[in-house]
């Protein structure tokens, strides 16, 4: 269990960070961006609870914010060789997300164009956290082509951006709301 008693330690101050196992790396290494992101977009999160129109989501959203931890847990732990113990997304997160997105999509007109972000103030931050979950799964997707990576770390990120998507619909009247783009309207 994580015990915090001194919150400052000195041990970054030259620019490097300690993974869990105790290794030391710079703090722009690709794995520190990584969970970096996560954690950014667990914060966006944090701010989209805050809307009224999110208490029908909050145990959904509540829940989302536990997985980004355990996705921070997950990607700040280099695996090691021989028996790996560590906090790991796992595929039941993955199928999670799928199922809650399908339920929610049952409800939504499909869609004839894309969604500029926006609509609600609810959506709208759903929108922002989608995009640095997106982020995230791009600086995801860069580490696994240099250090071994859970692969379900990327599968959550992908059906969490679209989670959040499909949840942002929804905040806004069930897609009744939505502002959809109109290609070259400012030409």
């Amino acid at each position: 269990m994580v015990k915090l008693n001194k919150i400052y330690t000195r041990t970054g101050d030259k620019g490097d960070t300690g993974l869990v196992g105790g290794e030391r790396r710079p703090k722009y290494d690709l794995r520190v961006k990584a969970y970096g992101t996560v954690d950014e977009a667990n914060s966006f999160i944090g701010v989209a609870r805050l809307h009224d129109g999110a208490k029908t989501y909050d145990i959904n959203l509540k829940r989302i914010q536990h997985d980004l931890f355990d996705l921070g847990a997950d990607l700040s732990t280099v695996y090691a060789k021989g028996e790996d113990k560590a906090l790991r997304i796992a595929s039941k997160q993955v199928v999670r997300l799928e199922q809650e997105i399908d339920l929610m999509n049952e409800w939504l007109t499909p869609l004839d164009s894309f969604v500029l972000p926006g609509g609600s103030a609810f959506a709208a931050h759903l929108h922002l956290a989608r995009t640095v979950v997106r982020r995230a799964e791009r600086i995801v997707c860069e580490l696994a082509e240099k250090e071994k990576i859970n692969p379900f770390a990327i599968e959550y990120l992908n059906r969490l951006s679209d989670f959040l998507f499909v949840l942002s619909r929804v905040a806004n009247n069930n897609g009744a709301a939505d502002v959809l783009w109109e290609p070259g309207i400012n030409r």
